[in-house]
């Protein structure tokens, strides 16, 4: 079932909301001091692309630095990314084959909004960290 849901959320939404991800760490590693950034753009990019079977988990060993980072995150790339997230999700939310794939889009909103400190893992480990 997850792969059925994966590739009708990779031809619905997945690619553009990838593609909005990549375009963000783009941006932030050609301007050098946002590659820290840039490679969480680019992981939750592949995230974003292949949801279903994977979760996100906070990391421990996170600290005050991943905290200003999203801060400064979320005033520059963090909320036109959930922003994309919620039209798409209310898009898909209007059909009933699209309601699965609205409400996983709502629930990648706080990881578009705070995605330093948090780690991808496979569902069936959901509690695993480094």
């Amino acid at each position: 079932m997850k792969f059925v849901l994966n590739v009708i959320w990779l031809v619905l939404c997945g690619l553009w909301m990838a593609l909005a991800y990549v375009l963000a760490g783009l941006i932030c590693c050609v301007l050098i001091i946002t590659i820290p950034w840039g490679i969480a753009s680019f992981r939750i990019a592949a995230f974003a692309l292949w949801p279903f079977g994977r979760t996100t988990v906070e990391r421990r060993d996170a600290g005050a630095g991943s905290l200003i980072g999203n801060v400064i995150w979320f005033v520059f790339a963090g909320w036109w990314l959930a922003l994309g997230h919620i039209i798409t999700g209310i898009a898909l939310c209007v059909t009933i084959i699209g309601i699965p794939l609205g409400i996983a889009n709502f629930k990648l909103i706080p990881i578009s909004l705070m995605p330093l400190g948090r780690e991808i893992v496979p569902t069936d480990r959901p509690f695993a960290t480094r």
